[in-house]
């Protein structure tokens, strides 16, 4: 099963940010961050692309496909 929200958590907060923080740095809500991390919503390809450039992964990674 994808870990999403999961991960998003986790590197969220190894980078100390509040949703707020890192909403605004992908240029985007964060009532829908929100959801994105409690797994309520999955983001389109663009957000997808926009958080793995941002941490600088690759987008398994992202969703826990780093075997």
């Amino acid at each position: 099963m994808l870990k999403l929200g999961q991960n998003l958590r986790k590197l969220r907060l190894d980078e100390k940010l509040t949703q707020e923080q890192l909403a605004e740095k992908l240029n985007i809500s964060r009532v829908n961050y929100t959801r994105y991390e409690n797994d309520k919503a999955r983001p389109d390809y663009e957000t997808i692309i926009a958080i793995a450039d941002f941490y600088n992964i690759s987008i398994d990674e992202l969703f826990g496909r780093d075997n």
